[in-house]
């Protein structure tokens, strides 16, 4: 084999651990990032996070005051710290580079305290449903051997609050008699909440209305249509329940809206989940006539360099070198979270301009707009708008959005322009809430009235919509 040299020339993206780290830090949210930031503070001394009484002392290194898109970007660093950094971070990169770092590559997020629930998880617990009747079984005046059985029948209902076995495959566990097990079962369904224990939907709207006060009348007629005809109630065929019932309409209708407000899932009344709390990162409000865009002061920490342990990094023992490490580390940590809030600031900046209508007129004038859109703005590639807008929040005089709402495929219309399926979703709903609930539009119907304004779209289009929207069918809307 003969041996030579051979030069070569080639382009090929290096994925250096700052340009990973601005990549992962790109796509959190704030609250992951607010833990992020939290794990960096603890883990590197070089890193501090300024409060409000130390606000002038040391020059910061991210100050995140309100970034508008009609001003300058109020987020500046120190000149000294600014020169010895690139200008431009790149953080606009194809996500299939990003190798996984894994926990071993995000600081401060190795220990012993990383098994440990937070603080919030090690000093409270949701109450769930069976703790609850459990409560409430041990205020019964139940025997020992009642008291198994209620244990029993608790532990077989499930998260709706329905009685999830039968009686006699209870009484065959337990070895007792079915009408032992039945008498208990009567006794936890007087527990709270109403409906519990039920062994089906007749049942659990049988059993609240028998703890409704009210007109007798009424509430026996609304149990007899639970009880015997829940099928025709499921078919919204009131004219065929009339006749049944042989009641006239103004007593039918008094019953079913007693009947309608009723809990058809009592068991999820209890153990909720927990809200999730959204921090939004931008704020977008009306000055003048003029959208304007900024950052949420509130969103990101003040962080800076500890200028006290900077000065011990000019050595060349070990010790120095540790420091002169963690320094660099809090100095692309900063401009990572810098070039991050400017991305952000700038793909939502574009975002309130497209959709400019949307905030004058609401949903029923949003644009279409997809993602590529947003890139080719903005200059960066549509993997970077993915992750910016995937779990970021603005807060808008229209409320709360995720920054993704305001994309949406499109429908031609007529004119030969384009809708957005956000508009047509909307006039489907506005549609729906001014029909006339006697006889309600079908999706033919309502794809006859988007003919109508000059966007072509089919009839099963219409029913994608209603779903997504969540508008139950006509049948099922329909009412006296």
């Amino acid at each position: 084999m003969k041996q030579g040299l051979e030069l070569k020339l080639g382009q090929h993206l290096a994925m250096t651990p700052q340009l990973q780290q601005a990549i992962r830090l790109l796509q959190l949210s704030t609250l992951d990032l607010r833990q992020e930031v939290q794990g960096m503070l603890e883990s590197n001394p070089l890193l501090d996070e300024e409060t409000n009484e130390e606000h002038g002392g040391d020059a910061e290194l991210l100050s995140p005051a309100p970034a508008s898109a009609d001003t300058d970007r109020q987020l500046e660093l120190e000149p000294d710290i600014a020169t010895s950094l690139p200008e431009d971070l790149p953080v606009d990169s194809q996500w299939e580079d990003v190798f996984d770092l894994g926990s071993a590559g995000v600081p401060g997020q190795s220990g012993a305290d990383d098994d440990l629930p937070d603080f919030e998880a090690r000093n409270s617990r949701e109450q769930s449903l069976q703790d609850y009747l459990r409560w409430q079984a041990d205020l019964a005046p139940f025997s020992a051997e009642d008291r198994a059985i209620a244990e029993m029948l608790i532990d077989a209902i499930d998260e709706s609050g329905y009685l999830a076995s039968s009686v006699e495959e209870l009484a065959g566990i337990l070895e007792v008699a079915p009408d032992r097990v039945e008498a208990i079962l009567r006794d936890v369904q007087d527990f709270d909440p109403p409906g519990v224990a039920a062994r089906g939907l007749g049942e659990c709207l049988s059993l609240q209305l028998q703890q409704i006060p009210g007109e007798p009348s009424q509430i026996l007629l609304a149990r007899q249509v639970v009880e015997e005809h829940l099928d025709l109630l499921a078919k919204h065929d009131y004219a065929r329940l009339g006749q049944v019932l042989a009641v006239d309409e103004e007593d039918l209708r008094d019953a079913l809206l007693l009947i309608g407000s009723l809990n058809p899932r009592p068991g999820g009344e209890i153990g909720a989940a927990s809200p999730e709390y959204v921090i939004p990162d931008v704020t977008v409000r009306w000055s003048g006539r003029r959208l304007r865009v900024e950052l949420n002061p509130e969103a990101m920490p003040r962080l800076r360099i500890n200028r006290h342990y900077a000065e011990m990094a000019s050595g060349k023992d070990a010790t120095h070198r540790y420091i002169q490490d963690q320094l660099n580390e809090a100095r692309w940590f900063i401009k990572s979270l810098q070039s991050r809030q400017e991305t952000i600031l700038k793909v939502a900046t574009a975002i309130v301009e497209r959709q400019r209508e949307f905030f004058l007129h609401g949903p029923e004038a949003m644009r279409p707009m997809v993602l590529r859109d947003i890139a080719e703005e903005v200059e960066m590639h549509e993997s970077t708008i993915s992750r910016v807008t995937n779990q970021k929040y603005m807060t808008t005089p229209r409320g709360l959005f995720e920054f993704k709402y305001f994309f949406s495929s499109h429908v031609a219309t007529d004119s030969g322009g384009a809708a957005s399926a956000t508009a047509i979703r909307a006039v489907i709903v506005k549609l729906v809430e001014s029909e006339d609930s006697r006889h309600p539009l079908s999706d033919a119907e309502i794809a006859r009235v988007l003919s109508e304004q000059g966007i072509q779209i089919a009839r099963r289009t219409v029913a994608k919509y209603r779903e997504g929207a969540n508008i139950p069918a006509a049948s099922q809307r329909r009412r006296l």
